[in-house]
């Protein structure tokens, strides 16, 4: 989408990409943080000035909400992906591998938006912190759900708390993040990965009719 920008200079008004001028500010609120990057920040990487920035986005924190909007149709998109996969099992396997990949791309900041951007200590900050909590309450109850049908389908004993299960893996896939920002490599990620499937909750195979 093509975006007249304001200018105090005299002529026409320069156009600018509003799709590639998001995806820029993607990358500096996931590098920063949401309070991390500043308006100043934002506007030199978007390549526009602030009242452009006003008139196309809204304010900062509307800007991030469409930023985060954004994250999840692109780089976070393997997570809904991963829970249409035909088992419970493979659902999982496939979420935690897609996590491996996002983290450990060179294309992309390190660690998660999702957390990345939480960190945040002011007041003014606290509907986006509020926001991202709410994101990732909301990424924990579709994965219970994927579980919960996996009860029911047969892929999950029937005595599975997917609630405590769900939590689990959501821990584990946070505590992912918080490594790659230490230096955990591609491979200890991958063996993080492969130590949770182990706690996997396997059913009991049905026992064929008798006779």
């Amino acid at each position: 989408m093509e975006i007249k920008e304001n200018s105090s200079a005299r002529g026409r008004p320069r156009a600018f990409d509003a799709d590639r001028a998001l995806d820029l500010a993607l990358q500096v609120f996931w590098r920063k943080g949401y309070e991390g990057a500043s308006l100043s920040d934002l506007t030199q990487a978007m390549g526009i000035n602030r009242p452009s920035l006003y008139a196309a986005f809204g304010n900062k924190e509307e800007l991030f909400r469409k930023a985060l909007d954004r994250y999840n149709q692109g780089p976070a998109s393997y997570a809904c992906d991963a829970l249409n996969e035909p088992t419970a099992r493979g659902a999982v396997e496939k979420l935690l591998a897609g996590v491996v990949n996002l983290l450990t791309s060179p294309e992309n900041p390190c660690g998660c938006l999702l957390v990345q951007g939480a960190l945040v200590s002011g007041d003014d900050a606290d509907p986006i912190r509020r926001k991202l909590i709410a994101e990732r309450a909301s990424g924990e109850a579709r994965l219970r759900e994927r579980l919960e049908r996996g009860v029911a389908e047969g892929d999950l004993p029937a005595d599975v708390d997917c609630a405590d299960l769900a939590r689990f893996l959501c821990a584990v896939i946070q505590g992912m993040d918080v490594h790659v920002t230490t230096g955990t490599s591609r491979e200890e990620l991958w063996r993080i990965a492969q130590m949770a499937m182990r706690a996997w909750p396997e059913a009991e195979p049905v026992a064929a009719p008798a006779g």
